[in-house]
């Protein structure tokens, strides 16, 4: 695969990048939370959209997207890794596009 290959995802693929602030998180206390730590509840991650599927019909390239880690495969492309899912496993978006649905919450 050459540098400048162009990839599509295809039906309702979603891939993603995985926001920085997704490893080490801080307490309201202060002390720092590795990645790594167990948690009693299985902890949901958010990542910015990259790629969508032509059936992809509530996610949209540049929109950050909340997921469970166990519904994703990762993949390397040139030195990055991205998380590849299905739509259906993403389980809310945050975008300036929804913003007149009134969900009440902003991030």
């Amino acid at each position: 695969m050459s540098e400048k290959t162009p990839i599509k995802m295809l039906h309702d693929r979603v891939l993603v990048e995985l926001d920085t602030e997704a490893g080490e998180r801080r307490s309201s206390g202060g002390i720092v939370i590795p990645a790594t730590a167990a948690m009693g509840a299985q902890r949901l991650a958010w990542a910015r959209v990259v790629g969508v599927g032509p059936q992809a019909r509530a996610v949209e390239v540049g929109d950050r997207v909340l997921f469970g880690p166990e519904d994703k495969a990762e993949v390397e492309v040139h030195g990055e890794t991205y998380v590849v899912m299905r739509e259906r496993d993403v389980h809310a978006v945050a975008a300036e596009r929804v913003g007149d649905q009134a969900t009440g919450l902003y991030l």
